[in-house]
Parts: C-alpha cells; structure tokens; sequence
C-alpha cells in the first residue's frame, strides 16, 4: 500500500483534486460524535444491517451538514455554492459486516424524472427516485465521510485508487482492471476525522476483524441542487 495523504485548502493548503479525496483530523470533538451516535444511530427502525439511507430530514444531521466546518471543505472541492444534498449511515461492528468491492458511485437522487439518454437506469429508493449519472454532473458532486468511530486496519475501512476518478464512469470490468493495476490506498481515519472523496473515485472495504464497530456518516454536497436545465437534484 502507498502511504496515505492528507490534503484542504480551506486550512491554508492546496486540495490534491488529482487523487480525488483528501482528509481531514479531528474536526469534530469526540463529544460531538457521542452525541451524533446516541441521535442517528438509536432508531433501529429505521435502519438496514447496514445502516440507514436519506437521512437528510432528521435535524441533528442537517445541522451537521450545514456546519461551517464541514460546508467549509464542502466549498474546497466544489466553490463557494457548495450544498447539502444526501445523507447515509454506514455501520459495520461484530454483528454487522460485509464486504464492498471496487466500484464508482453513480446513483444520484432526483427531483422529477426526465428523458435522457445520459441518465439512468431509473430506481425508487424509499419514495425517491435515483438516476445513474453522467461524468459531468458526478464531477459536480463531494461526498464527506464524517468518522463517528475511528477507522483502523482492522475494521473494514475505505481502500481507495487515487487519481481513478479521472477516468469517467467505468463498466464493473474496468473497475476491477483499474484496481488490479493501479496502486490502492487505505484511509485510517481517526474518530471526529472526515474524509472527502469524488463520488467517481474507485473504491472499496473489507469485512471488518475487530468487534470495534466503525460508523460512518457519508454526507454529499452537490455545487447546485439543480444541476442543469430541467434537471434538479432532490434532497435526501
């Protein structure tokens, strides 16, 4: 593995868009994530064994995302009109674990459905509708994973292809050729660390070997919700 990086402009350095991710230490204090575990994590009902989708709605998560700090390397990657756009929970530990392999993400939720022969194919996501995207508007789009655990060797953190976001959307047999031949590295972050990464970035994670759970609050920003004409981004 290469050793990993870490990269913001907004502390004064230069964002290494070339590799497509950057992290961050120590943005949020630990009482902030005991706080957001007891909130995001408690409603099991909610929630899938492997976390919990659109979480956008619930309060402690949109003020999470609309926090100077994290709208501030929000405003790295994409400019100052950098928005809130998704929030997902991701939860591994013991009891709940799973293997992720390479791939891109390329579903974006939508507001209306349209015809375009650059979108799709067509989901609905629990009331929402999602699209795969072209390159040129996942280009316009900056996820933040907000580390309410720390990620260590052991349990199951991203793995990452710096630089594959450059690429453009790839077929699942490219994803795995590109990772087969270009060096890969492992993100540890450490709890109240965020990394931000390009949602065409090519990654994956291991099933976790410790009974640490790692949770992840995966928060994306879009530069504008209403991405081109007749095509808005929803909320979710």
């Amino acid at each position: 593995m290469v050793a990993l990086a870490h990269w913001g402009r907004h502390k004064g350095r230069t964002v290494k868009d070339d590799v497509g991710f950057w992290i961050e230490e120590s943005v949020l204090a630990p009482r902030e994530c005991d706080r957001l575990t007891e909130r995001v994590c408690r409603d099991v009902a909610k929630r899938s064994r492997a976390g919990a989708r659109h979480l956008m709605s619930d309060p402690a998560v949109s003020e999470l995302a609309h926090d100077p700090r994290l709208v501030a390397m929000a405003c790295a990657g994409l400019g100052a009109s950098a928005t809130p756009l998704r929030a997902t929970l991701f939860e591994k530990s013991g009891e709940s674990n799973w293997l992720v392999v390479w791939h891109q993400d390329t579903a974006l939720p939508l507001a209306s459905r349209f015809e375009s022969a650059d979108w799709g194919p067509w989901s609905e996501k629990a009331g929402i509708l999602h699209a795969h995207a072209p390159a040129w508007a996942l280009a316009r789009i900056l996820a933040l994973r907000v580390h309410l655990d720390a990620s260590a060797e052991d349990n199951g953190p991203l793995r990452v292809v710096p630089g594959s976001h450059r690429l453009g959307v790839l077929s699942d047999d490219d994803v795995f050729r590109v990772a087969r031949e270009r060096p890969s590295e492992t993100c540890v972050v450490c709890r109240g660390g965020i990394l931000a990464m390009r949602p065409l970035l090519i990654h994956s994670s291991s099933k976790s070997a410790s009974a640490t759970p790692r949770r992840v609050l995966h928060l994306e920003y879009a530069d504008s919700l209403d991405i081109a004409p007749g095509i808005r981004l929803a909320v979710a």
